[in-house]
């Protein structure tokens, strides 16, 4: 649904430079800023980070990368939009936390909007010992808090997608 979604996205937008950062364990710039459209969309569709990347979640990553990518682009607006389906889960081998790539964006002068994506499990208990605690979904699978905070400081906005529906119309919301 993502890829679908970002390519209509893509198709959208026929002046704009739109590129790709991809994030799991680490980040890679899947496909650098272009024009051409037809590449972009070809690397959304192939796009597979769990066959690239190591396993874990490097939100900071993922956004620095991102904005070095931007920061030698001559556009005078530069936007990022960031989705992730999982919280800041770093090995041990990261480089830069969350709270780095925010200051590096507001120092760029780069505006993020975040997307938190997936849908809300509805009963998910963890067992320990003899006791059922249920976990809440938004801070177990979403660090919906450091997304809103991303969005908020960089001038951008987050939106929570819990499915195509939701994730068409933040893409629409994020168009205007």
């Amino acid at each position: 649904v993502a890829k679908e979604v970002a390519e209509e996205f893509v198709r959208s937008r026929p002046v704009d430079r739109i590129g790709l950062v991809i994030f799991s364990g680490e980040s890679f710039s899947q496909c650098p800023l272009t024009n051409d459209r037809n590449t972009l969309i070809t690397q959304i569709q192939k796009l597979e980070s769990r066959a690239l990347l190591k396993d874990g979640t490097v939100i900071g990553e993922g956004l620095a990368t991102a904005i070095d990518r931007l920061s030698k682009s001559p556009s005078k607006s530069k936007v990022i939009i960031l989705i992730t389906d999982g919280k800041e889960d770093a090995p041990e081998t990261r480089l830069i936390d969350p709270l780095t790539a925010l200051d590096i964006a507001k120092s760029k002068g780069v505006k993020v909007y975040t997307i938190g994506m997936g849908a809300m499990p509805t009963n998910i208990i963890e067992v320990t010992g003899n006791t059922n605690k249920p976990r809440n979904p938004n801070i177990d699978f979403i660090d919906e808090a450091l997304l809103r905070k991303i969005a908020v400081e960089t001038g951008g906005q987050y939106f929570r997608a819990r499915d195509k529906q939701g994730l068409k119309e933040t893409y629409r919301q994020i168009d205007e």
